[in-house]
């Protein structure tokens, strides 16, 4: 019988299926097998391939892979028990999920017809749309739709650069800068619980946290519905009290550090969420994010990170004590959220490497001091002056308003020659472009630059 045209690819993904069944001895055994799969599905092009054989397989694909990688978390308690899950196949694990996420991305880009959201045009509401939008982890899926509960973790990434960077300045990089808990009052409301950088600890509703610009989410979900409701119960009221004048308000804790009350950042907002409901018996989360000091030494003080680890919002994929329910994707936003990644992949790799720096000009001085002025003036006063200072909070230090000013220049400079390659490619193949090829667009554009990319000054 003659093999199809994309009997290649699912021989690919067929090896990351075999990978999540197969039974390893050792920690480095492991971590081998799990470098070996981030090669596979990093070395996989769709554009070398049939168009047309591709987009009708697409979704199928999609599907198949998103199982593999459930069967890949599935398996983390094993490797537990084994004592063989260690830092370093953590860390090859969450590569295989990124790069195992940037593929499911593409295939699910290429079964929409590559549609890309135009200008004035809305993201979808999380949770809808076409059936692959929503992927459900097959332990779910009863067909039907699945209901938020009291306690559930929503795990997002929206579309600004900021929040492609905050998902980069851990030792492993992820696809993701936010995360909440749930909570249903007694009337049926359903409420975000959230820690933002702009306004500190506040009370969303779930419908517009669900429409608000979201380009990726994953749900996730503690087994126990007593513990999960009692932990979003103490977290609402919590911040409830602070909105009431019974507590004081919360600002946002940007030094990272888990310890203390007074501040909080989103993860540590869940994370004494659960603590709390457990008298301390479950601490979030199970596996830390670490910062280096050492090459972003720099750029983490200007943004005021003190922690030398800590739990970011991506942490949670490896938490295995909260289950993976469904993960949802607006396949018309996750070719800009790719860029962007890569951009600040680049821009730290750059950091790191070559001693690139964010270098202050007297106008962005300027900006950043008029911009911590502006923190202290009214809610509607802050939204008029928006458009020209950033809005920020009084805790906020001059050297984090600046340094993420000059983070989202540069990267507004070097993003619309990165989106031409991208959509010329998509008109020449009918394939997104792939991020090795983003990579390589920006280093050229590097070596071209004489070491001034945006505000970023280094060695050419």
């Amino acid at each position: 019988m003659q093999r199809s045209v994309v009997s290649g690819l699912e021989d690919r993904l067929a090896e990351v299926t075999a990978v999540a069944s197969r039974q390893f001895e050792t920690a480095e055994e492991l971590e081998t097998a799990l470098r070996s799969l981030y090669q596979i599905i990093n070395e996989t092009d769709p554009a070398e391939l049939d168009r047309a054989a591709v987009t009708q397989a697409a979704p199928q694909l999609l599907r198949t892979l998103f199982k593999a990688r459930m069967r890949l978390r599935d398996r983390i308690p094993a490797w537990q028990v084994q004592g063989i899950f260690n830092r370093p196949a953590q860390g090859a694990l969450r590569d295989v999920f990124r790069i195992a996420r940037y593929a499911e991305d593409m295939l699910g880009e290429i079964a929409a017809d590559n549609e890309r959201l135009e200008k004035g045009q809305s993201t979808r509401r999380a949770f809808t749309g076409r059936s692959w939008n929503t992927l459900v982890h097959p332990a779910f899926d009863a067909g039907e739709n699945i209901p938020f509960r009291s306690g559930d973790l929503l795990l997002m990434r929206g579309s600004a650069h900021n929040s492609a960077a905050i998902a980069r300045i851990g030792d492993v990089d992820s696809q993701f800068s936010h995360i909440a808990i749930i909570y249903i009052d007694n009337a049926g409301k359903h409420w975000v619980v959230e820690a933002l950088i702009e306004e500190g600890s506040i009370l969303t509703t779930l419908e517009s946290v669900l429409d608000h610009n979201v380009g990726r989410m994953v749900l996730y979900r503690h087994p126990n519905p007593a513990l999960a409701a009692q932990a979003a119960k103490l977290a609402y009221e919590r911040v409830l009290a602070s909105k009431t004048g019974f507590a004081s308000h919360i600002p946002y804790d940007f030094t990272m550090r888990l310890r203390g009350r007074r501040k909080l950042f989103c993860a540590k907002l869940v994370a004494q969420a659960y603590a709390d409901a457990t008298d301390g018996a479950l601490q979030l989360p199970a596996f830390k994010t670490r910062f280096d000091h050492r090459n972003n030494k720099a750029f983490l003080q200007a943004v005021g990170v003190r922690a030398k680890e800590s739990f970011a919002p991506g942490d949670i994929d490896l938490d295995t004590r909260f289950d993976l329910i469904a993960e949802w994707r607006d396949y018309r936003v996750t070719p800009v959220l790719r860029r962007q990644d890569m951009i600040m992949t680049k821009f730290f790799e750059w950091m790191e490497t070559r001693g690139y720096r964010f270098e202050e000009t007297p106008v962005i001085r300027l900006i950043s001091i008029f911009g911590r002025l502006s923190s202290y003036l009214s809610n509607g006063a802050k939204n008029l002056l928006s458009r020209v200072f950033p809005k920020v909070p009084r805790n906020m230090s001059r050297s984090c308003v600046a340094t993420i000013v000059m983070l989202h220049k540069s990267a507004e400079d070097v993003m619309p020659s990165l989106a031409a390659l991208d959509e010329d490619h998509v008109r020449m193949t009918g394939f997104p472009l792939h991020a090795r090829e983003m990579l390589d667009h920006l280093e050229r554009l590097r070596e071209v630059s004489s070491g001034h990319v945006g505000y970023l000054r280094g060695r050419a």
